[in-house]
C-alpha cells in the first residue's frame, strides 16, 4: 500500500512548523527538542518524496544533506584543483592578459610594412 501524497504533504508542513517552533525556542547548542524536530522533518520529507514518486512518478528537486557524503568531498577536491591554476583569481573577469591578446591590426600593419620594405629594396 502506497502512502497518500496529500496526507504526506500535510505531515511535512506540520513537521516544518514543529521544527520552526523548536528552533525559535532553542535552549542551547545541543537542544534535544531541535534535534528531534530535525529528525521528524527529515522523516516527513522522505515520506512525502516517496509518496509523490509512487503516486505520480515525480520527485521534489530537493536533496537531503547528511554531512557524510564522500562524493561531495571528491567534488570539493576537484574544485580546489581548478583554483590552483588561477593564483591571482579574485572572481572578477578582467579580460585577456597582454601575452594572451593578439592584436590583428598590428599584425596586418606589420605585414604591410614588410611588403613595402621588400618593394623598396
Amino acid at each position: 500500500m502506497s502512502a497518500d501524497p496529500r496526507a504526506a504533504l500535510t505531515s511535512l508542513v506540520s513537521a516544518f512548523e514543529r521544527h520552526l517552533e523548536a528552533c525559535s525556542g532553542r535552549r542551547g547548542e545541543d537542544d534535544p527538542t531541535v534535534a528531534a524536530a530535525y529528525d521528524d522533518l527529515l522523516d516527513a520529507f522522505e515520506t512525502y518524496d516517496n509518496a509523490l514518486y509512487e503516486a505520480f512518478g515525480e520527485m521534489t528537486p530537493l536533496d537531503v544533506y547528511t554531512g557524510d557524503d564522500a562524493d561531495e568531498d571528491d567534488e570539493d577536491e576537484d574544485d580546489e584543483d581548478l583554483d590552483e591554476d588561477d593564483d591571482d583569481d579574485d572572481g572578477v573577469y578582467a579580460g585577456l592578459d597582454d601575452e594572451d591578446f593578439v592584436d590583428e591590426t598590428d599584425t596586418e600593419s606589420d605585414s604591410e610594412s614588410d611588403d613595402e620594405d621588400r618593394r623598396t629594396t
